[in-house]
């Protein structure tokens, strides 16, 4: 059965979770949220750190770090943005990458917004 993990991140506006665990996997949802539930108005590289400090935070919750992630989706508003995002990336993961995929999209759904992620992590049996 699958299980809520609290994150301890703003409530979404929206009918979804941060972070869900089946078995051994968490599956998670980030983007540039503020701790008072607001879109970081800010540019791509501080929305990426932001959005990859609540990643991380999900990742604790629910027992993984970024060495547990396994696969990663992101979406960005402009390509031009990719080694900027890559940048700030690196410094969360480490080889061996997570599997990625990164689409860049008309529009998120929040203004000002211009990264979204989701990522799928595996608890360590170690």
């Amino acid at each position: 059965m699958s299980r809520h993990v609290e994150t301890g991140l703003p409530t979404p506006p929206q009918p979804f979770s941060w972070a869900m665990q089946q078995g051994g996997f968490l599956f998670t949802t980030h983007g540039p949220i503020d701790p008072t539930g607001k879109i970081l108005q800010e540019g791509i590289e501080a929305q990426t750190r932001l959005t990859l400090d609540n990643l991380g935070r999900a990742l604790a919750a629910g027992g993984c770090t970024f060495a547990d992630v396994l696969q990663v989706t992101i979406y960005l508003l402009d390509v031009a943005d990719m080694a900027k995002v890559d940048a700030v990336y690196r410094d969360y993961f480490k080889p061996p990458y997570p599997v990625r995929a990164s689409l860049i999209v008309a529009g998120l759904v929040a203004p000002g917004m211009r990264i979204e992620l989701n990522a799928v992590a595996a608890k360590s049996s170690t």
